[in-house]
């Protein structure tokens, strides 16, 4: 079976979204091409490829215009600039590929983390965000637990406040 080819080169449609895009929400899944081709490690970075998430200037792109294998990292270590690799397979359902910035042959900066779970593609949301997604989810619950317990106090006249009200968890209150 011969490889897939490449994205349409009119490269307007294939540009990549200005850096900083938040493309959590966005997956990409083509049909045709997974009914056509199987998605193994050795053909998952054309079905990449044809994805919102690549960018056409990276590295690997001018490995697949010089007919190389896209993912050679032999190749890829004597370049510099934006690449992706794949870090991760189980194959045939997961793959993940990771967008990293190479500077040297030994030094790289990962970026940017996809995986791509039984055909669908995803941008794998940065760590930094899930953190203040379940900081800010935890800080909801528990403001809600103090609401509910300090209402409840007052209904039986055991809470006095120092100041602020009961919905004002910086106040202070005691029991008596």
């Amino acid at each position: 079976m011969s490889l897939p080819p490449p994205p349409p080169g009119d490269g307007a449609a294939a540009l990549p979204p200005p850096p900083g895009t938040d493309m959590t929400g966005i997956c990409f899944r083509d049909q045709l091409w997974l009914n056509t081709y199987p998605l193994d490690r050795n053909l998952v970075f054309d079905y990449f490829a044809l994805s919102p998430f690549y960018d056409i200037t990276c590295n690997n792109e001018s490995l697949r215009s010089r007919q190389i294998h896209p993912l050679d990292m032999s190749q890829l270590m004597k370049m510099t600039g934006m690449e992706y690799v794949l870090s991760e397979v189980m194959e045939p359902h997961l793959f993940v590929m990771r967008k990293q910035r190479r500077s040297s042959s030994e030094k790289v900066d990962p970026l940017l983390a996809y995986y791509i779970l039984d055909g669908s593609i995803y941008q794998a949301p940065q760590l930094g965000n899930v953190f203040a997604s379940r900081i800010s989810r935890t800080m909801y619950h528990i403001s809600k637990a103090f609401s509910i317990a300090c209402s409840k106090l007052e209904k039986i006249g055991n809470v006095k406040y120092l100041y602020g009200h009961p919905a004002d968890l910086m106040g202070m209150w005691f029991f008596v």
